[in-house]
């Protein structure tokens, strides 16, 4: 313990005590210097382990969006009056293309539909306008309005062309005029007002709106007085079966066809047209 205080040597003591000095300092430094090391190296693993450290966001994988079908838009069932356009037959409209005859009577009513293995009247409604040329809307059945009758709505039926290449379409107007001074109403539905499509050389109807109309109902109408309002038909050559039967292949030959019109309470209506020949 005396060497301790008091070095020994050929050197002054005070040599000696700076020396110790320098050593201890050393070794101090050098345990700090571990114990950060460690101390470092800790902190960062938990740092890793934990997460987000506010600088570099942990990654996070979100699931995507749920492969949800389209919603159906379309009524259940095959013949339901709606408006909506096609329903997997032929297209219609007015590019001239054929439609299932519904008799529909508004600007969006004509019901596109197959024509051949089921039997429906191949004819497109395509609107009920008014003497001004805008789009009349049906009403209600319960409507207030009284019924029309003969004695003040007189009908008439004209075909627009008197005749039609193979690359036209035959389009016709069923035109109701109101000659009274009160607004009465009239039901122009594919099986009240009835259009049939006859060839001249024939007995019996080639294609006829209450066969297999998509929507057989009643479509009720207001006519002003004083005015009228027509409803206008395409149709697509091709024949009708009644009560939806399967008709006959092909379509309409050339010749001339009679075009008819009846309702109850009404005086027949006809008109007469050709689709020529190639």
């Amino acid at each position: 313990m005396g060497s301790l205080r008091n070095p020994v040597g050929p050197l002054p003591s005070s040599i000696y005590w700076r020396r110790r000095v320098f050593m201890l300092s050393a070794l101090v430094v050098l345990a700090l210097l571990i114990a950060w090391i460690v101390t470092s190296n800790n902190g960062g693993g938990k740092k890793n382990a934990g997460g987000s450290d506010g600088k570099n966001p942990v990654s996070t994988i979100t699931p995507g969006p749920s492969g949800s079908g389209p919603a159906i838009s379309q009524a259940p069932g095959g013949r339901d009056g709606s408006s909506s356009g096609s329903d997997g037959g032929s297209s219609g409209g007015t590019g001239g293309a054929p439609s299932t005859g519904s008799g529909s009577a508004s600007a969006s009513s004509g019901t596109s539909g197959s024509s051949g293995s089921s039997g429906s009247s191949s004819g497109s409604g395509d609107d009920v306008t008014s003497g001004s040329g805008g789009t009349v809307a049906s009403l209600p059945g319960s409507s207030a309005l009284p019924n029309c009758t003969a004695g003040s709505v007189a009908l008439s039926l004209k075909s627009l062309r008197n005749s039609y290449s193979p690359e036209q379409t035959p389009t016709f107007e069923l035109a109701a005029r109101n000659t009274s001074s009160s607004d009465c109403k009239i039901d122009l539905g594919p099986k009240n007002a009835v259009l049939t499509i006859t060839q001249a050389s024939a007995d019996d109807s080639y294609w006829s709106s209450a066969d297999c109309p998509k929507a057989a109902g009643s479509r009720w109408y207001r006519v002003p007085a004083g005015s009228s309002i027509t409803y206008t038909l395409k149709w697509d050559r091709k024949p009708s079966a009644a009560q939806c039967a399967t008709p006959s292949a092909g379509s309409a030959g050339a010749g001339t066809y009679l075009l008819e019109a009846a309702a109850p309470g009404y005086p027949k209506t006809q008109a007469s047209f050709v689709l020529a020949a190639d």
